[in-house]
């Protein structure tokens, strides 16, 4: 096949999955369904908490931290979906990436909730770290798939979720120390 003939090929089959992907949800994971309910109260529960308890004082900083967060997972849980290593059975709909309340608002809230602690009260948050990344890898995670709502394929296993919750918890943390340090420096004229 030629470049043409592959891009049509990609496009036609995109087609297919998404409507796959839109007839699966219709049966299995609308509203009509308690799973529905527990993934759309998973994306927005976070969001009320952290509006109530948000140190208003450092929003953009600590926002800045929770975006990276959520930039990183999103990335890195797609491309866990796409290689099939996570299958999330329940979704809020079909045209949203699978795990838009676990990427966008629980591991998000919930690390950036983490920073604020440990910032405003002395705290080693890379120790904090390892414990909130043991309890969504070795506790959440398992919860998920007993209840049936994910599943890990092809080797995924609950300590490469912990590795990746460390690492990207650990990279935004350092890259918001980074850029808090780069906004001090004196301007160069």
């Amino acid at each position: 096949m030629d470049r043409n003939e592959l891009l049509e090929q990609i496009s036609w089959k995109t087609d297919e999955l998404a409507h796959l992907v839109a007839e699966y949800w219709h049966q299995y994971s609308d509203y009509t369904n308690w799973q529905f309910w527990f993934v759309l109260f998973v994306l927005i529960a976070p969001l009320v908490l952290l509006y109530f308890t948000i140190d208003r004082n450092r929003l953009f900083e600590i926002f800045f931290f929770g975006y990276t967060v959520n930039m990183l997972w999103t990335m890195v849980e797609a491309v866990l979906t796409r290689e099939g290593l996570f299958v999330y059975h329940y979704f809020l709909m079909p045209f949203l990436p699978s795990a838009t309340n676990m990427t966008t608002s629980l591991l998000p809230v919930s690390f950036l909730l983490l920073y604020q602690y440990c910032t405003n009260r002395g705290k080693n948050f890379h120790l904090y770290v390892l414990v909130l990344s043991a309890l969504y890898a070795f506790v959440f995670a398992n919860v998920e798939e007993y209840v049936g709502l994910l599943s890990l394929n092809r080797g995924m296993s609950n300590f490469y979720i912990f590795f990746i919750d460390v690492v990207i918890a650990y990279f935004s943390y350092w890259f918001t120390v980074f850029l808090l340090r780069f906004k001090e420096m004196p301007k160069f004229k």
